[in-house]
């Protein structure tokens, strides 16, 4: 018995002996080194971009008529296609016309009758005339018939004025589309009573040309170099609903002198021919100006440049005094997005390798083994497609 505890006694101490030598092994055994993580950079390079902005606008008619009666009466017939394009001088509308012909004939008959008197009353004056010569009438009398000739006379320019009026307003039974555009629904139907100036029948809307209003921010104003003006605005994009670019460009055709109190913009309108009339009145779109060009900026993808307490930064490959390769912070000012990129004002230098991807395991101090991005040379081809936008 004494045996197996002294044989138990060792086995326990050894044991403990063991450990205490494997304890001190850990203790004096030099920490694992960190592994380098692979990344993927982006080798800057200084470039050109446009100065440009894009702000949502609407398109509208150039030209936008009412089309109302000159003539009241009954409406007789619609002679246009609801929707349709229509030229100008086409006819649109009937009215009545028996009313203004019979006008048109007592005006005829007024004025032959005129005529008539006015004959009568020269002759008379014309008698009065040599009588006066041989000493048979007084000068009163022959005044007389001259003023008469002369009332005459000016009635009959009177009555000249209201046949020319008369004619006028039987013109006016027939509507003519006054612009060239597409005319709009057909407010009331045939058989109405419409009232001269009043009624409003239908609208044309001229859409070749058509406008575009849009407006911008003060700060966007001064990002593009200040109030714009036909002047400075180099170029106008506009952007259809589907992202497609239009294919005729535009030109600025009003811009206003002054910052509106209440929106804090400038209100601006540009216009396109739009000859195959692809716009159409109403439509939301994008306009894209372009004011000149910015050199020596960097493109930088959005997902490579973070945010922190002192602004926007990137990190970029760098040899450390050892000769490795570490990931390290660079402080960078931004400006606007061009495309999918950062627009890096300040910060970086030519030749700099931005790290674009495993940000979130990146640290400064980091080593990291870097390799090309596969994006590289498509930001590449981007910044020469830039240089050549102007």
């Amino acid at each position: 018995m004494f045996n197996l505890y002294k044989q138990y006694q060792t086995t326990l101490t050894l044991i403990m002996v063991t450990m205490f030598v494997s304890a001190c092994g850990e203790q004096d055994a030099a920490p694992p080194a960190m592994q380098a993580m692979p990344v993927s950079v982006l080798e800057v390079k200084a470039t050109s971009i446009p100065v440009q902005k894009e702000a949502v606008a609407q398109t509208e008619g150039a030209k936008e008529v009412e089309v109302r009666p000159r003539v009241g009466g009954i409406l007789l017939k619609k002679l246009y296609e609801e929707g349709a394009e229509i030229k100008a001088g086409q006819p649109m509308f009937l009215i009545d016309p028996v009313p203004y012909e019979m006008e048109v004939q007592q005006a005829r008959a007024r004025l032959a009758e005129q005529k008539a008197r006015l004959t009568q009353t020269q002759r008379e004056a014309e008698r009065l005339k040599k009588l006066l010569d041989t000493k048979s009438i007084s000068q009163r009398e022959y005044d007389n018939a001259v003023s008469d000739n002369a009332m005459a006379n000016a009635g009959l320019k009177q009555y000249e004025a209201a046949l020319h009026q008369a004619e006028l307003n039987l013109s006016y039974t027939k509507l003519e589309a006054p612009v060239t555009g597409m005319a709009e629904r057909f407010i009331y139907s045939e058989g109405t009573l419409v009232n001269a100036n009043t009624t409003l029948l239908t609208k044309i809307v001229q859409v070749s040309p058509i406008w575009v209003r849009f407006s911008l921010s003060d700060y966007e104003l001064k990002e593009l170099g200040g109030m714009l003006t036909r002047d400075n605005v180099k170029k106008i994009t506009l952007i259809l609903p589907n992202g497609e670019e239009f294919p005729e460009e535009g030109d600025l055709n009003f811009s206003a002198s002054q910052i509106d109190p209440a929106l804090g913009t400038q209100q601006l309108r540009a216009v396109f021919k739009n000859s195959q009339k692809q716009l159409v009145p109403g439509q939301f779109v994008r306009i894209r100006l372009t004011t000149g060009t910015r050199d020596g900026v960097f493109l930088v993808p959005q997902t490579a440049v973070q945010t922190g307490e002192q602004g926007k930064f990137v990190f970029v490959a760098e040899t450390d005094q050892d000769g490795n390769t570490v990931a390290a912070v660079k402080p960078i000012q931004v400006g606007s997005w061009h495309g999918e990129n950062w627009v890096v004002l300040d910060g970086l230098e030519p030749g700099d390798k931005v790290i674009v991807d495993n940000l979130i395991k990146v640290r400064p101090g980091a080593p990291i083994v870097p390799k090309a991005s596969e994006s590289a040379a498509e930001s590449s081809a981007d910044q020469l497609v830039s240089k050549k936008i102007i």
